[in-house]
């Protein structure tokens, strides 16, 4: 297993979630440039530094033993994936206090590292929320591979934080650094919201939710062949993003019983307040896990999923794959899932490996609508 090793400590780290032969490792060049420079620094010991959108833990362990450290990020992933490396490597599972990114950051910080998400509107949510709680002056560096880092990331740094000085590429990583300056109170762009025509409902969107400008054309091909009459089946929306399938669903069957669940706590946020406003106060559970890896077994009738096909930045199916596997553990025999899915997938194949019939319920050009029985 490759080693984190920096200035600050020597980590064995894993992914989160877990696989066999696991052809990734759980840092990267980001992480080593991010820390080295910190170390350059000089930094005091003791000091407060916050840690935003730490895939796996390599940036908070690294440091817990000489500063006191805050971990922010959107992904329940993540913090499991902390959770699991600290007791790796010998400390404490509260040794670093975690923030999820749906809940205020409470300074001031001496100090602020950044991995640069995917989604740029999440970063910019996070800058803005660092109003009021960097002094004059706090140092704020975000680092990702430079085939990741847009010029737009450079650009917001600039526009909420302060001047940005680029540093040179470094075993393909790079890292942009600012000094928090005076800035005019901002306003967040965030949370967004779009209208659908049917169902006739608004869906609000915080800034990490997936399409959080307009549906997405997979959930589009899916919603006209979501299930009827289940009476009062035990459903779960699996990734469920803003929540709009089970809100859908639910419409169209009053007497079923909605699970919401996603690795997104953003995502889960904007579910919980998309469902009061569409259903009220109609009983519902919605939470942000690993998938329905905390659901008992054979509690659910129907699992509802549109699957995503990346973790961060790696592309691949594992996820969907994991997800197929916890649907069928969750499900009653006899229970059914549905998914949507891009053709070239051949989540069908897939799917046949691991529940008893698997037929198409409807298909368009890019996509197909399947359902699997257990």
């Amino acid at each position: 297993m490759p080693v984190l090793e920096t200035p600050f400590a020597q980590l064995q780290l894993i992914r989160q979630p877990e696989q066999q032969n696991e052809p990734l490792q759980a840092f990267d060049a980001a992480d080593e440039y991010l820390l080295n420079h910190l170390a350059e620094q000089g930094l005091p010991s003791g000091s407060r530094v916050l840690v935003l959108n730490d895939s796996f833990g390599a940036l908070a362990i690294s440091l817990v033993s000489t500063m006191d450290v805050t971990s922010s990020s959107d992904s329940c992933l993540a913090i499991q994936a902390l959770e699991k490396n600290l007791s790796r490597n010998h400390l404490a599972f509260d040794a670093v206090k975690v923030t999820p990114a749906s809940e205020p950051m409470v300074g001031p910080f001496d100090c602020v590292l950044i991995k640069v998400p995917k989604t740029l509107a999440l970063l910019e949510e996070q800058l803005i929320r660092l109003q009021g709680q960097l002094g004059p002056g706090t140092p704020v560096i975000a680092g990702a591979m430079v085939k990741h880092l847009p010029r737009a990331a450079g650009d917001l740094l600039e526009r909420y934080i302060g001047p940005v000085q680029a540093s040179l590429a470094v075993k393909k990583a790079r890292l942009l650094s600012a000094q928090a300056q005076a800035k005019p109170l901002f306003i967040s762009p965030y949370p967004t919201r779009y209208r659908l025509d049917e169902p006739a409902i608004e869906l609000l969107n915080h800034a990490n939710v997936f399409c959080r400008e307009d549906l997405d054309i997979g959930t589009r091909a899916f919603l006209p062949h979501l299930p009827k009459n289940l009476g009062a089946a035990r459903v779960a929306d699996l990734g469920c993003g803003n929540g709009v399938l089970a809100i859908a669903s639910a419409l169209n069957n009053p007497d079923a019983h909605y699970t919401l669940v996603d690795e997104s706590f953003m995502a889960v946020q904007s579910a919980r307040e998309n469902w009061q406003a569409a259903l009220g106060d109609r009983d519902v559970i919605v939470r942000a896990d690993d998938g329905l890896a905390g659901q008992e077994p054979q509690s659910l009738d129907v699992v509802l999923c549109n699957p995503p096909f990346h973790q961060q930045q790696v592309v691949g199916d594992f996820l969907a794959w994991r997800m197929f596997h916890q649907a069928r553990d969750a499900l009653v025999v006899g229970g059914a899932l549905y998914i949507v899915g891009n053709r070239h997938l051949g989540y069908h194949s897939k799917l046949a490996k691991l529940f008893r019939g698997v037929e198409q319920v409807a298909a368009t050009p890019k996509f197909v609508i399947l359902k699997a029985r257990k």
